[in-house]
Formats: C-alpha cells, sequence, structure tokens
C-alpha cells in the first residue's frame, strides 16, 4: 500500500490539497514546516504506524544546503539557507517547482543508488510524457536535458537520505518556477552546466498541475517496484 499526499499546491483542484489533514495553511509550504512533516511521517513509517508514502508539494522560496555543501557555493548576498541532512550540496525550491518525498522502507539488502537510479528513470518518463526527452549524466546525480552543441542543463535535482531503512528527502522537478535564484549561487556544486525547467525547454507554461498526475503514477510504479522484496 501506497499513501500519495498532495499539499502545498498553487492550483489545487478541489479536494486534492491535504493541508488542512495536517494542520497546514493552504499554498506553498515552509520549508521548515515540510520538513517538520517529513521526519514525522518517517517515523511513523519505520514504526510501521503508516504505509509507505510519498509527498507531492510546492515550496515557499528557500535555499536548502546538503551535508556537502561548499561555502563558496552559498547564495553571494546573504540570502539564508536551510542548512538540512540530505545528500548533495545546494539547491532551491520555490512555487512551481514539483517537489515529491518518498519515504518508503526498502527491502533488505539496501540499494540505495539503486533507488535514485530508479528515482531518475521515473522522472525521465514523467519529462518524456510531457513532451521533452531527457536523461541521467554519468556522474552527475538528477535529471538533465542534454543536446549537441549546447551546454548541459538540469531540470531536475534529487537528493536523498536512507535512515532506519527508510528513504527521506527526494527530487525537486522545475516545471514553471523561477530560474533567476541559480544565479545566486553554485547549484548543486555544478558551475559548468546550466538550470532549466519544462516551461522554458517546451516554450509554453508547464505548471505543477500539469504534471503532478503522471508524476504520481510513476512514482506509484516506482515505490511497487522497488520495495518488493528482493533475492538474497
Amino acid at each position: 500500500m501506497l499513501d500519495v499526499i498532495r499539499l502545498g499546491l498553487s492550483d489545487p483542484r478541489p479536494g486534492e490539497d491535504r493541508h488542512e489533514e495536517f494542520d497546514l495553511p493552504p499554498g506553498p509550504l515552509e520549508y521548515r514546516a515540510a520538513w517538520d512533516l517529513q521526519r514525522r511521517i518517517h517515523a511513523e513509517v519505520v514504526a510501521g504506524e503508516r504505509p509507505n508514502t510519498v509527498l507531492l508539494l510546492e515550496h515557499q522560496p528557500v535555499y536548502t544546503a546538503g551535508k556537502l555543501t561548499a561555502e563558496a557555493e552559498r547564495p553571494q548576498d546573504g540570502a539564508p539557507v536551510v542548512d538540512i541532512d540530505r545528500g548533495g550540496k545546494i539547491t532551491w525550491h520555490g512555487p512551481q517547482q514539483l517537489v515529491g518525498y518518498p519515504i518508503v522502507t526498502l527491502p533488505a539488502p539496501i540499494d540505495v543508488v539503486g533507488f535514485v537510479r530508479a528515482l531518475e528513470r521515473a522522472i525521465i518518463d514523467v519529462c518524456d510524457e510531457i513532451g521533452l526527452p531527457t536523461r541521467p549524466v554519468e556522474g552527475r546525480s538528477g535529471v538533465w536535458v542534454v543536446r549537441d552543441g549546447e551546454e548541459d542543463r538540469k531540470v531536475c535535482a534529487i537528493g536523498m537520505r536512507v535512515s532506519k531503512r527508510t528513504t527521506m528527502h527526494g527530487f525537486a522537478l522545475n516545471c514553471a518556477n523561477d530560474l533567476s535564484w541559480a544565479q545566486n549561487v553554485i547549484p548543486c556544486g555544478i558551475d559548468d552546466a546550466g538550470v532549466t525547467s519544462l516551461s522554458r525547454e517546451l516554450g509554453r507554461r508547464v505548471p505543477v498541475s500539469a504534471v503532478i498526475d503522471v508524476a504520481e503514477e510513476r512514482l506509484r510504479e516506482l515505490v511497487a517496484e522497488r520495495t518488493a522484496p528482493r533475492a538474497r
């Protein structure tokens, strides 16, 4: 069983946004409030009190820094940063960026890298269905637009943590969000590539609401595949 919780959405359909269930305000979520919710749900999944869960949401504008973030990669103008316990480096979240947090217990023997690669493939499938070909880039996490003669551009960042065999954090897919934030940091610690969005690449506005259904479908498939008992 998998519970997919949608909340913090800019443009929710009637009955879609479950913010009231968790005593949260409507609209994109303040990052720390969402992080608290993540940790609460993680503890419940670990304890067997809640089924595997995926949060699909949007955040209020914020920079977050993973454990590998260097000082030189942080905002140049002193903008506040939330330091968190995921892998990876610095990134940004904000309205019209679809963020997904799979909180699922992995079977033994645990294959964290396999889960991350499967998450990349799921987001690549989402982009394909929207009409944008993407791919992974060797040695770099996330999902990328790669074209001959052009700078590689990241459209989706991925950063995970596993505690007590259960995942936290996840992905951030740029849909119709502001991209100017990338000029203020070295996003994901990569200074020789760019950042893009579905809207920029497709030449039309692609809001979160146009992506969230297919994202949920692919994530349900991912969780079913990656939580099945593994042969020893």
